[in-house]
């Protein structure tokens, strides 16, 4: 295909339509190679310029409009090698996505704006001549100091310095303004190293890790280990069995919080350099990763959700820890699940992969049960710990303050004598979930959504945490004028200011969305606690994956919230939370204790959870899917649809139904159209259709042809409207 006449590029382009648009080659770009596919290229679309991929390459359409150039090829070679190039065409099949929004996804910002690969090369610092000559005379004690006589025995990584320096960015920026220290680019890494911190496995351990070492090319292999069971160790041991093979791992956390210390403690461990990739790193950080991937030079990654779309062409292991997070599952634009899109990639590499978690998730539960998955388990906890003692505190007709009972505060001030550490948690951020008038029952609802607004600031701001819409909490009650307008319900907020209350000279950490804002927000709150006694305050993000060997009580508030939910999946998701959040408690050598704070001690999910642990939640639970037709017994489809008016999303959902039930079978069940559980967000109308079947393969070959019509539809420009496959929830 040398020869570039009568030859155009099919170019899949970041636009929300189901096609590829066609091109000439770029004048001054030289003849059409097959490799040209998976390259980035820039064409003139509509009134301006888009980037998209080459996707394939022919001739023309012979009665199609006269082709425009495209302006210029952006790569030397492929981005997109094959296995991500057909896993992900494979990604916008199965999401009834277009490609073009796919495959610019799966590409860092930089690149997808067009911008050359950034440089890859790892760094370290090294002191100058003068910076060694210096050294005695800088300031004793300070930062600056302490970095420069660590450097005298000779040049560190940057990723050395992220393990074992504090703060070292602001101590090494004075050196740098003084010429005391130069920045120099690092060999690759050699071969790893035998691990000198590697603890002796115990027998479940050691037997985890010799089924995985047993097998060959693609399996799935689920890690089902108690909090504090040691799965981490399980997935460093295999890590390093994957380096030693010369191959690439890959590890996905489900969020922000978790990442810093997986960094750190794989970086000290394994030997090599652990780059990172998450929302919080910026577009140039996170785009030297992916290339460094691609390029075969960074040999293990950590990353959240995208990390999923990093190329790996020498793959050799991905895990997953904590598998079954709702947080790998994207809620917005191409709704994809990381966790199952790994299994995709991995069939595809023919390598294994390994999910971790204490509390699986229910899909994959049923796949161990029809043998696709090999389970493993983990039933102790590593070393001396022991599993914490559960209390249930029946609160009912009990004085609470500010949500707490006087049992909680007994427990604390107890476990602040003994100079530990105690955990209060509730999964609701803010001072107060509502504010109501006492006297005539007016409550602060946002005019956007419908909904309650969250009293936050120690009751002075309203804010909405579904839109994001803000307002000062009036002076008196709209309606009635009257002044006694009062908080309902409690959050993190007002627990801070119970307890700051009662226990005035503990430290007292609050961790939710608002203090935790900042990179490595979460590391430094921990750290400002460090071992002194003290209480922490917190949502699910103190849930999972802190280690926090000083907590010996956790103190779980709200529990009623999750026992009566309309989410079908809402018993799963209380007892995954409790169950990780009661982890916590007693991780290291002293015992720990958990209080289950509630109006409904004798509810079944609780009865089940402390009488037979998550399994028999989990059963239990799985066979009330089954009986009610739900997933991973039916398979989902959920067409969502927004607009300013309600008639325009009823009528759009109507035609869509009308041109689905003559093409789809009878095995597959259309429910609606309906308003959505919020029917109103952001001021705009909202309702869905959801579609069930037995059967996978037959709901996708359905999608297909009916998600291409949708988009005939007259209806349809004036919504804006999704297909969410495998939806984790229907709000």
């Amino acid at each position: 295909m040398s020869d570039s006449s009568g030859i155009a590029l099919r170019v899949a382009l970041p636009v929300p339509l189901p096609r590829e648009f066609d091109y000439l080659p770029p004048a001054d770009a030289g003849p059409v190679r097959p490799d040209w596919v998976g390259r980035r290229v820039r064409v003139p679309f509509g009134r301006g310029e888009q980037i998209g991929i080459v996707v394939g390459l022919g001739p023309p359409a012979p009665d199609g409009p006269e082709l425009k150039s495209a302006l210029a090829l952006l790569d030397d070679a492929p981005l997109l090698g094959e296995e991500l190039f057909a896993s992900l065409q494979w990604l916008a099949r199965y999401t009834q996505s277009p490609l073009g929004e796919v495959l610019a996804l799966a590409l860092p910002g930089v690149l997808r704006a067009g911008q050359q690969a950034p440089e890859t090369r790892a760094y370290g610092w090294q002191l100058t001549p003068a910076g060694a000559a210096a050294v005695a005379g800088l300031r004793a004690g300070s930062r600056p100091r302490r970095l420069a006589e660590r450097l005298l025995l000779g040049a560190l990584s940057e990723d050395t310095l992220d393990i074992h320096v504090a703060d070292w960015r602001a101590a090494l920026r004075a050196l740098a303004k003084r010429a005391l220290v130069e920045r120099l680019a690092l060999p690759a890494a050699d071969a790893v190293d035998e691990d000198p911190h590697a603890p002796t496995l115990n027998d479940e351990q050691a037997a985890a890790l010799a089924t995985l070492r047993a097998g060959d090319g693609f399996r799935t292999l689920l890690l089902e280990g108690v909090t504090g069971s040691g799965k981490t160790e399980v997935y460093l041991q295999a890590i390093r069995d994957c380096l030693r093979a010369g191959k690439q791992a890959l590890v996905l956390v489900p969020e922000i919080g978790l990442t810093p210390q997986t960094l750190q403690r794989f970086r000290a461990r394994l030997g090599v350099p652990v780059h990172a990739m998450h929302s919080g790193l910026a577009d140039g950080e996170r785009a030297r990763s992916w290339i460094a991937m691609a390029r075969g030079e960074a040999r293990v990654l950590v990353g959240t959700r995208s990390a999923i779309f990093t190329p790996l062409p020498e793959a050799g292991l991905i895990v997953i820890d904590e598998e079954h997070d709702g947080s790998y599952k994207q809620q917005d634009g191409i709704r994809y699940h990381a966790r199952d899109f790994a299994l995709v990639r991995a069939r595809a590499l023919g390598i294994p992969v390994l999910l971790g978690s204490a509390t699986p998730a229910l899909e994959s539960l049923h796949n161990v049960l029809a043998g696709r998955y090999t389970h493993l388990r983990l039933g102790k906890r590593a070393g001396d710990a022991k599993p914490p003692r559960v209390r249930v505190l029946d609160v009912r007709k009990r004085l609470l303050t500010h949500g707490l009972s006087q049992d909680v505060f007994a427990a604390i001030a107890a476990c602040l004598a003994r100079g530990e550490q105690a955990l209060v948690f509730k999964n609701r951020r803010g001072y107060a979930p509502a504010l109501l008038c006492h006297d005539c029952g007016w409550s602060a609802t946002c005019k956007r959504c419908d909904t309650p607004m969250t009293v936050h600031a120690g009751g002075r701001t309203l804010i909405c945490h579904h839109c994001g819409a803000r307002a000062a909490k009036p002076p008196s009650c709209p309606d009635c004028a009257s002044l006694s307008l009062q908080p309902q319900g409690f959050g993190t907020e007002r627990l801070e200011e119970a307890l700051a209350t009662r226990f005035p000279d503990a430290p007292l950490i609050r961790v939710d969305r608002e203090t935790t804002r900042h990179r490595d927000a979460i590391e430094k709150h921990l750290a400002t606690l460090g071992d002194r006694p003290g209480i922490l305050v917190g949502t699910q993000m103190l849930a999972k994956g802190h280690d926090l060997p000083r907590l010996t009580l956790v103190a779980v508030v709200g529990v009623d919230e999750g026992l009566y939910s309309a989410d079908f999946r809402a018993g799963e998701k209380l007892a995954q939370l409790l169950i990780q959040v009661a982890g916590r408690a007693g991780r290291a050598n002293l015992p720990g204790e958990v209080l289950l704070q509630t109006h409904h001690p004798e509810h079944p999910l609780l009865l089940t959870l402390l009488g037979g642990g998550y399994p028999a939640v989990a059963a239990l639970e799985l066979a009330q899917r089954e009986a009610a037709g739900f997933p991973p017994y039916e398979h989902l489809a959920l067409l969502r649809a927004e607009a300013p008016t309600e008639e325009a999303v009823q009528t759009f959902l109507r035609e869509a139904k009308e041109r689905a039930r003559p093409a789809m079978p009878d095995a597959i069940a259309l429910n609606g159209p309906m308003p959505a559980p919020m029917a109103r967000r952001a001021g705009r109308a909202r309702g869905q259709l959801l579609l069930a079947c037995a059967q996978r393969p037959m709901l996708q070959a359905a999608l297909r042809p009916w998600v291409a019509g949708l988009y005939e539809l007259k209806s349809a420009r004036k919504v804006r409207w999704s297909l969410d496959v495998d939806p984790i929830d229907l709000y």
